[in-house]
């Protein structure tokens, strides 16, 4: 069993390494946005360039999220981590040094899969590690600590851009790298989880449903690789036929359109007969769960697409820096990591119904706030209120939605479920910054004209208004309060506004 206490040497190495790791898929989440339109400029790119900046990363991040956690159960969780983090910082030095469109995209595609694994491997290192009395505090200390990485990054971002170059907002890892791995290879103990030759799965801190597979691998050996390979396959296909409707070949879009349709309905059939699927289809079988991952895809559609040409839209239509862009949204990411914990509590103690439906609405009317910022809008006057009101939502559902997600199943299953709603959540974000400009009429030249991006970006926030709303309609009218004895988050403090948080597998039940 795990024996380290949090208040020892190792113990705050260990959570040091983890939170480091972490924080490095956390900035480059927040970061990239802020960049686009100075990666545009430099390289020459349209339009689709900059979709697929963030849609590359994207793509491989979440069809192989759900992975992540069985392979370091079973190579060994610390393995995976460095590999993860490794992977991670190799791909960003080749991001740093992309002579073009098309090795940024394939170097941040690459850069998807070390997050794939380093993103679950740090919260199962963590809940593999610690002894049971300090696990909890440990995992809160890590999502609030991740949660200050996510917010300094806009800023961060913005100012590496303005400053040396939007190139070090990659190269930014490989110090973080250099210092996390060997840290990790001191400090942290190994752990993994093994199958016996009666079929027990034994090991300390099986904490493979963190990333959404199912934390024990078939008595052969194997891994649902091809489930994850058809998943991302579907995810890319579809991506690709949205980005390119606008000025590709009718008939490439539509050839793509219908295969990716075709991975999605093999996907499924894969998973339906696995012995061992990384998405095993039953857990819909709980209305509450699929109803709040709905929510879920609504929400972060709609986050997603903001976050996207938010940034965008005050640096080419306001005429703001990088750094004034990344500052702006900074408000939102300090209301969730100051006031997620007591949303969370409120939930408890209302129930869910009310937050998940209050969030979305006042998220959609934040959204709509933000029709107000174009040429020469002001902060104070113009950018803040949106993004408080937007700040405000956002810590109203997103506690509740995870709390949500982990009570509608069993205990045993509530890391598979958090890891299904964190990789729904990407994908929607992913869906959106791929159909947002189909949707609201931007050609691919779009970012270089402040006029012809104003009107999409207002278009933009009346889509995403309307899919919040459609998120609050879906809530109010189908989730219900919880059983009183049920899963509780140990994420309690969450800063990230791209995914809810990840979740393990280990089981604290509410008595309330």
């Amino acid at each position: 069993m795990p024996d380290v206490r949090l208040t020892s040497s190792q113990g705050k190495w260990i959570l040091f390494t983890t939170v480091l790791g972490s924080s490095m898929a956390l900035l480059d989440s927040t970061v990239v946005n802020v960049a686009l339109p100075r990666i545009g400029r430099d390289l020459d790119a349209d339009l689709a360039v900059l979709q697929w900046t963030v849609n590359a990363y994207l793509l491989t991040l979440a069809g192989l999220i759900l992975l992540g956690g069985s392979l370091g159960d079973h190579y060994g969780r610390r393995k995976v981590f460095v590999v993860g983090v490794v992977w991670f910082a190799a791909a960003s030095l080749l991001c740093g040094l992309a002579p073009n469109a098309a090795v940024l995209i394939a170097a941040r595609a690459l850069q998807g899969v070390g997050g794939a694994l380093l993103t679950p491997g740090s919260l199962a290192l963590i809940q593999a590690s610690f002894h049971a009395e300090d696990r909890g505090r440990a995992v809160g200390l890590w999502s609030g600590f991740g949660g200050i990485g996510a917010a300094v990054g806009p800023f961060l971002g913005g100012w590496l851009v303005d400053g040396p170059g939007w190139r070090w907002v990659f190269w930014l890892n490989v110090p973080l790298a250099l210092v996390c791995v060997p840290v990790a290879l001191r400090h942290v103990p190994e752990s993994s989880r093994t199958r016996t030759g009666d079929g027990r799965v034994v090991g300390v801190g099986s904490v493979g449903e963190v990333g959404g597979a199912r934390g024990k691998r078939r008595a052969d050996g194997g891994f649902d690789a091809l489930g994850a390979f058809l998943g991302a396959l579907a995810l890319a296909l579809v991506t690709y036929a949205l980005i390119e409707a606008a000025s590709g070949s009718p008939a490439v879009v539509a050839g793509a359109a219908v295969a990716g349709g075709a991975a999605g309905v093999a996907f499924v059939a894969v998973e339906r007969r696995s012995p061992d699927p990384m998405l095993p289809l039953d857990i819909f079988a709980s209305r509450q769960f699929t109803s709040v991952n709905l929510v879920t895809l609504c929400v972060y559609a709609a986050f997603g697409g903001f976050f996207f040409l938010c940034a965008v839209q005050l640096q080419v239509v306001v005429g703001w820096s990088a750094l004034g862009a990344g500052t702006a949204l900074l408000p939102t990411t300090v209301l969730m990591l100051l006031l997620s914990a007591r949303s969370g509590e409120l939930a408890e103690r209302i129930g869910p119904r009310i937050p998940l439906t209050a969030g979305p609405l006042l998220c959609a009317a934040g959204m709509l706030l933000m029709l107000r910022v174009g040429p020469g809008a002001s902060y104070a006057g113009d950018v803040l209120p949106g993004v408080l009101v937007l700040g405000v939502g956002m810590v109203a559902l997103v506690a509740p939605l995870t709390a949500t997600v982990l009570a509608s199943v069993d205990v045993s299953r509530a890391g598979i479920a958090s890891g299904v709603n964190n990789a729904a959540a990407r994908a929607a974000g992913l869906v959106a910054v791929a159909a947002l400009p189909l949707l609201t009429g931007m050609g691919p030249e779009a970012y270089r004209s402040a006029t012809a991006f104003d009107d999409a970006f207002r278009k933009a926030m009346v889509l995403c208004a309307g899919v919040l709303t459609l998120g609050a309609v879906i809530a109010f009218t189908t989730v219900r309060r919880p059983p009183p004895d049920c899963r509780r988050p140990e994420c309690r403090t969450h800063g990230s506004v791209l995914a809810p948080p990840l979740e393990g597998e280990r089981a604290r039940k509410r008595l309330s």
